[in-house]
């Protein structure tokens, strides 16, 4: 190992080691200081010509919402859900710190899931940070679900059997989804899949000094992040609905399945919304993914840790379906 790099770089495996080698090369200042464009022109994904999971049906979409139409896409599997009828579906919220992230950077990941799962994947392109700060990405992915469930007959799709998930930033919007439904007495999704969410602004727990220079997402990178998502013009306390872990109770939430990556600043804060939730009365299902850093769950082919993650998520899905 390189003395220059942090300790726990020792704590990666194989593949994370090599994936952080590049993204150092290629990261020459942290996020907070390259500042919001030159962050996404550098981090924008392009899909390859050949995706490495192929199905026969993606549909492009716009969805209606209040603020306008959002661009969405639509995956679905393509074997007959057993037993036949309408498929179940997940809604799929992307990661990028409410101000990075696009529909191609989730593309691969959403491909997998719905070829693995048999479930089809929703994926909306929510407003992002600073130009719409919070609560427009929620309100976006409210007006999403709420469209899925509205319209998921005419797609194959069972309206009954829809869950809510996604990363980091993704997974902050899934889980503060469900704290809305639950808020308005709406009906929950069946789960919420939720990889390494963003769910408290205490920046607080162990892991946030631990790893304060990990791969990819610094501390401080997820505190300039976290900036942009309440905006210049926020004042006052920060609502459950920013920040999941504020709500007073979890109770009558939706049966969650948890993934943390092992050296993520996020990490004991995702572990502790976990057992809050376990604690409230919630199914829950933890796993901790040793040797990976954040942001892996969506990097198809790059770590061996991401095909076993979205293995253990497919899985998950077969069985709230089968349910």
């Amino acid at each position: 190992m390189n003395e220059a790099q942090p300790p726990h770089w020792e704590q990666l495996d194989a593949d994370a080691q090599l994936a952080a080698r590049v993204i150092a090369g290629t990261l020459r200042q942290p996020l907070h200081e390259l500042g919001v464009e030159a962050a996404r022109r550098l981090l924008a994904s392009t899909p390859p010509d050949q995706p490495l999971t192929q199905l026969k049906r993606v549909d492009d979409l716009t969805l209606p919402t209040r603020s306008g139409d959002l661009r969405a896409r639509l995956y679905h599997p393509d074997h007959p859900p057993s037993p036949a009828g309408p498929h179940p579906a997940l809604l799929y919220l992307h990661g990028g710190g409410f101000v990075l992230g696009t529909l191609d950077g989730v593309d691969e990941v959403c491909r997998a899931i719905a070829a693995r799962s048999g479930w089809a994947v929703l994926s909306p392109e929510y407003r992002l940070a600073p130009e719409n700060p919070y609560p427009a990405a929620l309100d976006d992915c409210f007006d999403a679900f709420t469209w899925l469930r509205r319209s998921a007959a005419g797609f194959g799709i069972d309206p009954r059997t829809i869950a809510v998930g996604g990363d980091s930033a993704g997974g902050n919007l899934a889980a503060a989804l469900c704290l809305k439904l639950r808020d308005l007495e709406l009906d929950q999704p069946v789960s919420q899949v939720l990889a390494y969410p963003a769910v408290d602004d205490a920046f607080a727990t162990p892991s946030w000094t631990e790893f304060a220079d990990a791969p990819l997402l610094t501390s401080a990178d997820a505190r300039w992040l976290w900036e942009q998502y309440l905006g210049p013009d926020h004042t006052g306390a920060v609502d459950h609905l920013a920040a999941p872990m504020r709500a007073e109770s979890l109770r009558g939430l939706p049966p969650a399945l948890v993934l943390t990556a092992a050296v993520d600043p996020l990490r004991d804060d995702a572990e502790a919304y976990a057992e809050r939730l376990r604690q409230d009365g919630v199914e829950v299902t933890a796993t901790r993914c040793a040797g990976v850093f954040h942001g892996f769950f969506t990097e198809v082919g790059v770590f061996a840790r991401t095909d076993e993650a979205i293995a253990q998520v497919a899985d998950h899905l077969r069985d709230v379906a089968g349910a």
